[in-house]
């Protein structure tokens, strides 16, 4: 009897002192040159609330712009970070998140998978 007292003394110490799962960084893209995450692909988490230039492998080639299922969202930009906008019809085709259908074919939106040079993702679902 005491035998069992003591295993399940141990059994409960040695759940409670095991460490939770830590919740994966939020800010995960992944980017391909084809459509439907097809081709060379790249997988990263970003800081949030920060400019990133596309590398050279993805600027002005990604059609898949897909950010992870969390509660953010990126926008994508014509121009390199801290570049002026000069474009008459804007800079970016609005923000796009987890929840965006054309995420994995920016084809679908007017071709920006040949015009993403930076993006910047943000915390919280985007405003609609």
């Amino acid at each position: 009897m005491k035998f069992f007292a003591c295993l399940i003394i141990l059994t409960i110490a040695a759940i409670s002192a095991a460490k939770p799962v830590e919740k994966r960084q939020m800010g995960g893209v992944l980017f391909c040159n084809g459509a439907n995450a097809t081709g060379d692909c790249s997988y990263q988490v970003y800081e949030l609330d920060t400019c990133h230039n596309m590398t050279s492998q993805f600027s002005n080639n990604a059609a898949t712009f897909a950010p992870d299922d969390d509660d953010f969202h990126c926008f994508p930009y014509l121009m390199a970070c801290g570049g002026i906008c000069t474009s008459p019809t804007g800079c970016s085709p609005g923000a796009i998140s987890y929840d965006t259908p054309e995420k994995f074919n920016l084809t679908a939106l007017s071709g920006w998978d040949h015009l993403i040079s930076s993006f910047e993702c943000n915390a919280g679902r985007a405003s609609s």
